[in-house]
């Protein structure tokens, strides 16, 4: 990026002479290759959300979530009553178009549309969810919408720096570290050291070109299996 200077000779940000505020993100139904994304809503998502989180061995996914795990349906439905028409986070079920089933969830949030600027969050994938095809392109789903639909100029991703698994899911997306913020938080009677990663609008076209050709289908044998990383299609010319 070329250096600018106003007129007293200091170093200064790129201009914006035409930058406008951004739209807020809308509760919309996303539909892609593999997966849909709707709004969260508990009476039609809430029993199977439960029942698939319960297909975990135990309750390790919700160890760096802000949730604890859930002692019976009754209690998720009720916690997701919380989530549903939030205007910060925006929660979003992702479903199976095969089984038509919600099979896990992910917010919208950090809202900031003056300065274009959006987090994913509460990522929160069941067993039926992780490591598929779908997965991948529910963050794809929602980055397209960030920075296509709404001209968003930043996408961010944070979380707890103990969590390596987050923090390789979101290099493996495209996401770039930023740094940690030290004690940024306090939860669950513990101190939180928080990673901060982002996509920018420049970043965007490089890291879409990784997304459709790892999701096209000729990227995957007949058993389903990954013929190239993510990674290594987001860096070919």
């Amino acid at each position: 990026m070329s250096q600018h200077t106003n007129d007293y000779g200091q170093p200064v940000g790129f201009p914006l002479p035409d930058w406008q505020p951004r739209a807020w993100p809308s509760y919309e139904t996303f539909t892609g290759d593999y997966c849909r994304l709707e709004p969260l809503n508990a009476e039609h998502h809430g029993r199977e959300l439960y029942a698939a989180y319960a297909l975990a061995e135990d309750g390790r996914d919700w160890t760096y979530m802000f949730a604890e795990p859930f002692a019976d349906e009754a209690a998720y439905i009720a916690y997701a009553r919380q989530l549903e028409n939030g205007r910060d986070p925006m929660h979003f079920a992702v479903i199976d178009p095969v089984s038509n089933r919600a099979v896990g969830s992910l917010a919208l949030m950090r809202i900031d549309a003056t300065n274009g600027s959006v987090e994913i969050g509460h990522v929160a994938f069941s067993p039926l969810l992780k490591q598929t095809r779908m997965a991948t392109e529910a963050h794809y789903l929602l980055m397209r919408y960030a920075f296509e639909q709404l001209g968003y100029r930043r996408y961010e991703w944070k979380c707890d720096s103990c969590n390596q698994p987050s923090r390789n899911a979101a290099q493996r997306l495209g996401f770039q570290f930023e740094g940690t913020f030290r004690q940024a938080i306090v939860y669950k009677g513990r101190s939180r050291d928080t990673c901060w990663f982002s996509i920018i609008d420049s970043d965007w076209p490089q890291v879409k070109q990784g997304f459709e050709r790892w999701l096209a289908a000729e990227n995957f044998t007949a058993e389903g299996t990954q013929r190239e990383k993510l990674e290594a299609l987001r860096t070919l010319r």
